[in-house]
């Protein structure tokens, strides 16, 4: 068995830039081409280096801890709620399949997906606010999730293309490859039609509530609709050359956006649970800065505490 194992770690490295060289875009990555990483260090002989850094992310307890953090909802009563962990997975799912269709690089794309929400804090949206406003008042500092998460990504010492993608999945910088940019828009698209299905759910909507126009173009139904933008993504992205979407389908999904935003993310049915968590995290905040003056520390140790961590905390307090 050990000289089996030798022979298949000699010729590994061959055999993907072989696969790869055949199958996937010109405009891919290659997963022996990558940027490097922040400390050298010796590659594995049966992973590409964007599976390896798969491995770390799922391996990596910020990972495990996004099972017990919010997602738009404050400690709902039901089991199927999204948390972040979740919409993770159905981010990180939606987007490498589109990958294939593009022949883009899977690997790179599901490395990206996993680690992109690893640095959200506690409470969701909520939570992330009222820390940003926090550091700003005492520190002047500022708190954004896929900034901490990217302090995560380089504590794992993945690649210089993963570690882009996560900081890039959120703000104004664009992802410097197309791996990165499929994960930007997919997370969107995941989150937007997901949380529609929670809060109708929740009870905050009904189906009928939904913009008209919307619906009737994308689909009745979260799944109906992600199909529709996935088809449409994949086919313009192909024509393109890049990762777009079609101008009648994206001004669509934009209008989704801002319908939750004014509706649900901050609408009044979520304002009460909204400040009861910025009071929980400021409470813990003002605590940890009585005690400390470095705001990283600060804000690393708040913003990698579960809801529940939180809550007891506070509770402590």
């Amino acid at each position: 068995m050990p000289e089996l194992a030798g022979r298949v770690a000699d010729a590994f490295e061959a055999r993907v830039r072989e696969h790869e060289e055949r199958w996937l875009s010109p405009l891919a990555v290659r997963s022996y081409e990558h940027g490097g990483r922040l400390r050298p260090e010796a590659e594995c002989s049966v992973r590409t280096p964007f599976q390896r850094d798969r491995d770390r992310i799922l391996h990596s307890k910020p990972f495990r801890r996004l099972k017990g953090k919010t997602q738009v909802f404050i400690d709902p009563a039901g089991d199927h709620y999204r948390t972040p962990m979740t919409h993770t997975l159905e981010t990180t799912g939606i987007a490498r399949g589109a990958a294939r269709a593009l022949r883009l690089n899977e690997d790179l794309v599901e490395a990206i997906g996993l680690g992109h929400g690893t640095g959200h804090p506690p409470f969701g949206h909520a939570g992330e606010e009222a820390l940003d406003e926090a550091l700003r008042t005492r520190f002047g500092k500022r708190f954004r999730h896929n900034e901490q998460s990217l302090r995560i990504a380089e504590s794992l010492n993945l690649t210089a293309e993963v570690r882009d993608g996560i900081l890039t999945h959120t703000g104004e910088r664009e992802p410097a490859t197309l791996e990165g940019k499929i994960v930007r828009l997919v997370d969107r698209v995941a989150y937007i039609n997901h949380d529609i299905d929670d809060a109708i759910r929740f009870g905050i909507l009904a189906v009928e509530d939904l913009p008209r126009e919307e619906v009737e173009l994308l689909g009745p139904s979260g799944s109906r609709r992600i199909d529709t933008l996935v088809h449409d993504l994949i086919e313009h992205s192909e024509q393109a050359g890049d990762i777009v979407q079609g101008q009648e389908v994206g001004e669509a999904m934009l209008s989704l956006r801002s319908f939750m935003f004014e509706e649900v993310y901050l609408g009044p049915h979520t304002r009460a649970q909204h400040e009861r968590a910025g009071e929980v995290v400021r409470q813990i905040f003002e605590h940890l800065a009585a005690r400390g003056d470095d705001p990283d520390a600060i804000a690393e140790y708040l913003s990698g505490m579960t809801d529940r961590f939180a809550l007891e905390y506070a509770e402590a307090l």
